[in-house]
């Protein structure tokens, strides 16, 4: 007797084969048979037309706070993740001393564009050590399985109090205190250590992060800690100082291949993405990661199922009037009086005769790069999208909001007004920053076909008033299985890589396939129905902060370790998730 059979579906097996018809058979919360599966069942689940798929897994994500208070990791869970890894770009809140926290809330608030109010309101700080946080977190309810990451910054500040945050070279005392809180960390269960490498990173007073310029003798000091651990990977975020041509990239990607060879085999990921600034360095990337490998190294390349962009809106973090006067002595009133006073012609015509006021600068956690946009609106409406009921992620540039000026015979400015009104102020913009050089994703589709690419850099629980990639499974799917009319990348393929070759990487060997004896971490979704729905934004969070959210639909079942989590593209209320503690749980064996 079963305690669930899910008949007549698809089934897409996480190895890359090619769907098959049949049966996924489920008892105490691992799959015990497929194909015919014969023999009786407590409940059925009837899957016709649809795809049955393991859970996804997300390798890069920022729930280090919101684990610590929601249950429900969404929007996450929404999107056919069952297990996510946290801890990424070296930020996060542990280990920490009470006198720390503040500066640890700047820090996330600055780098990933969480609000502070709700950090400070919703953690409980139940912690000081790394384990003592993974224990903290792992007694609390959740939707879906995580692992965390130790990072780099907290671990910094740690160990070196200001001097971290004044970017001092750590001392070999330093250094040797932060390997033994790495290896603590990973006998504790942790997946493994982040850093983050990158001038775009900003406290939230406008700082640097403190590891941004941590010496390679530190990273190699800290990635000693793996030898012998049997079992953890290493993640790495840089800009490589986005200098086409200069040596600086061979010197920085260098730094970073010292904490590999010190690590004693264990893997390692780098975020990787084209620059407008140096839109052929996502190559030199792969180029560099592949040498590595053929020197015996595990090293692979997180990489985006689309552009890197933000959503611009008058209830986001940023949009194209903020800085403007008029806009500034309205920006305080709720968001129906501000459609109601930007509607009026004289309002309108005053605030388009005006200058935007600079934004970044010293004490300014907002990145140059927005001052740059504002001064050159013109052009970056070029690359400026309605986002639209339906979201189109790869719009032509005909389709921009500069064509469109051009068509009216407007201003950009004016045309950029008025649609930041639509849907009575609640419309997005789409502007994409990264991986749209070519006005087109066909480098996207470069990277995620690369035998080292390993789809990650979602951002789940980050950038909540800018960006909503956590419904990349979603997108990875739709768009380059089903959307897309040309290079289209087959559908067994992207489900390996979301499922398979995320696990496999992180060292869990009990998912990322249907198998007999596998964890019944599973989705069943409606393919062809498959959608995003237009970003929305909620109210939600602690100390009444807000963040946007994108839900799907064609979900309908996920299930992970067998309880149903999501059912019909709403969460169920079960809280089956727990901490996966890395060398210590069922499944998580040393690689």
């Amino acid at each position: 007797m079963y305690d669930l059979k899910i008949t007549n579906g698809t089934i897409f097996d996480g190895t890359g084969t090619p769907g098959y018809l049949g049966n996924v058979a489920i008892t105490g919360g691992k799959i015990v048979a497929l194909g015919d599966c014969p023999g009786e069942s407590k409940s059925t689940l009837d899957a016709s037309g649809a795809i049955i798929t393991p859970g996804f897994v997300d390798l890069h994500t920022h729930y280090d706070g919101q684990l610590s208070w929601d249950e429900e990791i969404a929007p996450s869970a929404l999107h056919g993740v069952t297990t996510c890894v946290m801890g990424s770009c070296g930020v996060g809140f542990a280990p920490c001393r009470t006198s720390d926290r503040e500066r640890l809330i700047e820090l996330m608030e600055g780098v990933e564009d969480i609000p502070g109010t709700a950090l400070s309101e919703g953690m409980q700080w139940d912690w000081t050590e790394f384990p003592e946080y993974m224990d903290a977190l792992d007694a609390k309810p959740h939707t879906i399985d995580f692992l965390a990451q130790i990072p780099h910054d907290p671990l910094r500040i740690y160990v070196m109090g200001d001097r971290a945050l004044a970017n001092e070279v750590a001392t070999d005392k330093d250094i040797a205190e932060m390997r033994r809180l790495v290896r603590e960390a990973l006998d504790a269960g942790a997946v493994g250590f982040s850093t983050g490498r990158t001038d775009n990173h900003r406290t939230s007073r406008g700082d640097n992060t403190p590891a941004s310029e941590a010496s390679a003798k530190e990273l190699g000091g800290i990635a000693q800690a793996f030898e012998g651990s049997g079992h953890g990977v290493l993640n790495a975020v840089s800009d490589f100082n986005m200098a086409d041509g200069d040596e600086y990239f061979d010197k920085e990607f260098d730094i970073i291949e010292t904490m590999l060879e010190a690590a004693g085999g264990a893997s390692m990921s780098i975020s990787t993405m084209q620059r407008d600034g140096s839109p052929d360095q996502w190559k030199w990337i792969f180029k560099r990661c592949q040498e590595a490998n053929d020197k015996g190294h595990t090293l692979r390349c997180q990489v985006a199922p689309r552009a890197i962009g933000v959503m611009l809106g008058l209830q986001a973090t940023f949009h194209p009037f903020i800085g403007f006067p008029s806009y500034k002595k309205i920006s305080h009133l709720p968001l129906d009086e501000q459609v109601s006073k930007m509607r009026d012609p004289e309002f309108k015509e005053r605030l388009l005769q005006e200058k935007s006021e600079p934004l970044a600068g010293d004490g300014s956690s907002v990145p140059p790069l927005a001052d740059e946009f504002l001064a050159k609106l013109d052009m970056v409406a070029m690359r400026l999208y309605r986002l639209g009921e339906t979201p189109n992620y790869e719009p032509d540039v005909g389709s921009c909001l500069a064509a469109e000026a051009s068509a009216k015979k407007q201003s950009v400015l004016s045309v950029v007004y008025d649609a930041l009104l639509e849907q009575d102020g609640k419309a997005l913009l789409y502007f994409p920053l990264m991986n749209y050089t070519g006005m087109n994703l066909d480098v996207v589709r470069e990277m995620l076909t690369h035998p080292l690419a390993l789809p990650g850099l979602s951002d789940a629980g980050a950038h909540v008033g800018t960006v909503c990639d956590a419904s990349f499974p979603t997108f990875f799917m739709m768009h380059w299985a089903r959307d897309r009319s040309t290079g289209k990348i087959p559908l067994e393929k992207i489900i390996k890589m979301q499922t398979h070759d995320t696990a496999t990487f992180i060292g869990l060997s009990d998912r990322g396939v249907l198998a007999e004896g596998m964890r019944a971490d599973i989705n069943v979704i409606d393919f062809d129905k498959l959608r995003l729905h237009h970003p929305e934004m909620r109210q939600d969070l602690p100390g009444d902060g807000r963040r946007l959210l994108q839900a799907a639909t064609g979900y309908l079942m996920t299930m992970v370790a067998g309880e149903v989590i999501v059912r019909e593209d709403q969460l169920t209320g079960a809280r089956p998730g727990r901490l996966v503690r890395s060398g210590q749980s069922e499944g998580s064996a040393a690689k």
